[in-house]
Formats: structure tokens, sequence, C-alpha cells
């Protein structure tokens, strides 16, 4: 009976472990570099749409993050738990929390399953009434999911807006709910609301947080925001900041309007120069630019490139052709792998 129970253990602790091994391994930081296992890296992948709208809630489903993962050759997902706005977000009541909850913790399982990063954010323009319920939540995340598994990157306010913009508070609250993640996950990546919707990076790195391995949000819509929001990223850079995209869009910052090619190729020039990780919105079936789904689309058919949007081809192509070091049957997926060339990826019908 002895030997059984070890054996049980042992499987359970070695699927764990294989589990829990992300293309890049531990994430870091050092100054500005982001590292994986010590060596500079770059995440890229897929935003969802907000956890409690009916055009995202069909993609907080395990067989996405796969399709992202082998389909889309993304080695990040992005869950943006909705916090209080529209109808059962997060802080309108036990069951709307137990809800949105569970979405979340639906597709961390899924990425921890599939070997990717997932952000876990904290998707709010009004963060600072919110300290005990996101601390509550965070430390939650962390003693579940965060110590042990490399796999978890906590964002903890998506876009601050008017006067939750202003650094000094911003700054006071956000080291609060780094202190309680800290104090259960010593190790995984944490990242930081910045000042005017997540594009002050230029004010925060003048002013950081204390603590390790911490990178700045920034957030920028291609149609819209263009040298002059890169300027605050490179004044970032230059004051030894880690930068972090992790929402960018290809149209207009209200999510519509048409793809802007031109400014998102230049964007990702920008990026890439710089070693910057970023991850697009969204996953969607709604009806706007930003969406990377027509609508009506299924969460089975994100293999099938006939219901991408112009913006979910542009930025699938581009996934496709990048070394993100994801693997799925054996195989690398991106600019070596079949999937690369081929017109149509065949998803899960």
């Amino acid at each position: 009976m002895k030997t059984f129970l070890a054996l049980v253990f042992l499987s359970f602790k070695f699927c764990n472990v294989f589990a829990e091994a992300p293309p890049q391994g531990q994430l870091s930081v050092e100054g500005k570099k982001l590292l994986g296992n010590g060596k500079p890296v770059a995440l890229h992948g897929m935003s969802l749409f907000q956890s409690n709208f009916e055009e995202g809630i069909p993609f907080y489903d395990e067989q996405v993050v796969k399709a992202l993962k082998c389909q889309w050759n993304s080695n990040v997902v992005r869950a943006a738990m909705g916090i209080d706005d529209g109808a059962e977000a997060y802080l309108q009541g036990p069951e709307p929390e137990k809800t949105q909850k569970g979405r979340v913790e639906k597709v961390i399982k899924a990425a921890i399953d599939a070997g990717i990063y997932v952000i876990v954010d904290w998707h709010t323009h009004n963060a600072l009434n919110q300290e005990v319920k996101e601390k509550e939540f965070f430390e939650y995340i962390a003693k579940t999911y965060g110590k042990g598994n490399k796999n978890i990157i906590y964002e903890l306010f998506n876009e601050p807006t008017g006067g939750d913009s202003d650094w000094p508070q911003l700054k006071v609250y956000q080291q609060k709910i780094v202190d309680a993640i800290r104090a259960i996950d010593p190790d995984n990546l944490i990242l930081i609301g910045t000042p005017t919707w997540s594009q002050g990076v230029d004010t925060a790195s003048k002013d950081k947080l204390t603590g390790k391995n911490i990178c700045y949000a920034l957030h920028f819509y291609a149609g819209s925001h263009k040298e002059d929001v890169r300027k605050k990223a490179k004044d970032a850079l230059d004051n030894d900041t880690c930068v972090f995209v992790s929402e960018y869009g290809t149209v207009n910052y209200d999510g519509n309007g048409p793809v802007d090619e031109n400014s998102t190729k230049e964007w990702w020039k920008f990026l890439d120069e710089n070693n910057i990780s970023y991850v697009n919105w969204a996953i969607e079936n709604k009806d706007e630019g930003a969406a990377a789904l027509k609508p009506g689309t299924q969460a089975s058919q994100l293999g099938v490139d006939e219901r991408l949007t112009p913006s979910g081809s542009l930025v699938k192509k581009h996934l496709l052709g990048q070394d993100n070091g994801v693997k799925c049957d054996g195989s690398s997926t991106g600019s070596t792998s079949p999937a690369s060339t081929s017109p149509t990826s065949n998803g899960p019908k």
C-alpha cells in the first residue's frame, strides 16, 4: 500500500512539474530587461475580452487556450476579469464574484496545463477604492496557482483613469497589492498599471515601486497612439525600467475604426527592437474593429481563418511568424512550423 501511495504521489508530482513548464521558464526582471531562465525574452499573445461581457464569455475556455498556443503560436494569454463595469461584474455580489473568478481560474488551469503564461488582469479603470477585494483576490491566486507555478503573471490595475491616474496615490496603492502577493509568491512577474490609461510609463519610471520582478504596463491603440506614446516608452527604457505591453489594439483607442496596418507594424518594429512583450486586444466576437473574431464566431472556431476579422488576420499572421518557443504535438509552432505557411489553420471543429 505504501509503495502504491508513493507511486501515486510521484506521478502527481511529475505531472505537475511537467505542466509548470512555460516556454521561457521562470520570468524575472533585471533593470529594463525581462528574462526567462536568466536570458532576455519577450512574450507575445492574445488577451481575452472582459470576462463578464457576452462577446467574451464563450472564450474563457480550455480549447481556446490550446488553440491560441497551437494555432496562433501564442506563449501568453491574458484573462481580463471584469471588475466593476457591466452586468455580473466581480464586485457586484457573491454570485458574480464566484462566476468571474471561476472563468478566470478555468483559463489559468488551461494555461498551466498547456505550458504557456497567463496574465491575471484586474480589469478596471477605478481600482483605488477596491483594495480589500483586490488584495483578497490576488492572495487567493498566489496561494492557489502562483506558488510553485512559473506560468502566473499578475496585472494589478488595467488602466488607471481620472483621479486614479495620480502616480503617488497609484504607486502607494499598488505597492500594498505587490506586498500582499510577495508574502506568498516571491518570484512571479507583476505588472503595474501606469497613469492615464496605462500610458504614463515615463512618469512611473521616475519613481518606481519597491520589489523584484516588476514591469510597468503600457497600452496603446495603433490608430490613435503613435510616436508620442512611443516617446513615453523610450523615456522609461532610458530610466532602466521594464516595459510590458499588456494590451494593444490595431485600431483607434475606442476599439473601433479600420485597422491601421502601417502604424501597427511600426509599433511591432519598435517593440521587437527593444525586446518588449506585447499582447493584442482581443479574442472576442463583438462587432468592432479591435475584435479578432467576426460576430457569431464560436470558441471551437479559433483555428478557422475565415472567422477572423482584418485585425485578427493581421495579428495571427504576425504571431505565426515569430519564434515564441511553444511546441505542440512534439514540434515547434511559428516561423518554422507548417502552420505558418498554411493559408488556413484547421482548428477544432
